[in-house]
């Protein structure tokens, strides 16, 4: 099957940055919000980031144009009917993605395939909410969508091996690197890096050393582009929590622990970035 229409659930920036690189890449997108004003804002922030891509020399303007043309804004989700794939970029809860995917299922053709871009939640409880569990499968790309190379297709027990290959493709096609991973809590990446995240918490937490040295440790000594408290901020301490939460359950005790320090924080909504508030003060919440 090949792909022509893809539909976007999610207005955030995930949401956005993944129907840039869909349109970008030559597909017909659908990018779905609760709202209009939302859903446009999402578009008018696709604008903006490919305007910066002209201005820096990286896109003609023709281009950015064309990818324009293909993006449009919806607040319904009867719009999605036609799309041969639709991925959902909504709030990590399990029960709100199931609910998404029994009325995804109802609405979509038979033949389109489903996606979820979670980065924690089992992709098989999404699958077995539908009628086609074989056309369920996790997409999860890394913010900036836009910029960060990397996709993991996760199948679900259920996911047959067309899907997966259709789900590499498409990926492939968006120009990004694709690996096939275990749906597993944390997935590759997220299993690897946030108890390493989690540590810091526990080192700040413990006085070993302020937050400044630990991110300039680990930016100095191991050439990593941002500490990890800083990282945490980016990410969000609610988002990191519910990744840690989800290792946790799957793997409990040890490194995966969400720091005490952690879980206050988050109590107190001192989120990070985008509230303006996590380890370090932001000027205004992104």
């Amino acid at each position: 099957m090949t792909m022509k229409a893809v539909g976007v659930i999610g207005a955030g920036l995930m949401g956005s940055g993944i129907a840039e690189v869909a349109a970008l890449n030559g597909f017909e997108v659908v990018l779905r919000s609760r709202s209009q004003s939302t859903a446009d804002a999402a578009l008018g922030r696709v604008s903006q980031s490919l305007a910066k891509s002209v201005d820096r020399g990286k896109l003609a303007a023709d281009a950015r144009d064309e990818t324009m043309d293909r993006l449009r804004a919806t607040d319904d989700l009867g719009e999605l009917e036609l799309c041969d794939l639709v991925i959902e970029s909504v709030v990590e809860d399990l029960d709100t993605k199931q609910r998404l995917f029994r009325e995804l299922d109802r609405i979509c053709a038979p033949s389109a395939y489903l996606a979820t871009n979670t980065s924690t939640l089992p992709v098989v409880e999404m699958a077995i909410a539908t009628e086609r569990p074989d056309r369920v499968i996790g997409l999860h790309f890394f913010n900036p969508a836009p910029r960060m190379p990397l996709v993991e297709v996760v199948p679900a027990l259920t996911t047959s091996p067309a899907t997966v290959d259709a789900a590499r493709e498409f990926a492939a096609q968006c120009g990004k690197d694709p690996v096939t991973v275990k749906d597993k809590a944390g997935f590759i990446v997220n299993a690897l890096l946030f108890p390493y995240l989690n540590s810091a918490v526990h080192m700040l937490d413990n006085g070993v050393a302020t937050k400044e040295d630990i991110d300039t440790a680990m930016r100095g000594g191991c050439g990593f582009p941002m500490g990890p408290l800083e990282l945490l901020d980016l990410v969000g301490l609610d988002t990191s929590l519910a990744i840690l939460n989800a290792l946790n359950a799957e793997q409990p005790g040890g490194c995966t622990a969400p720091a005490p320090l952690l879980k206050r924080m988050v109590a107190a909504q001192q989120l990070g970035r985008k509230t303006g508030q996590g380890f370090y003060t932001y000027e205004s919440a992104r």
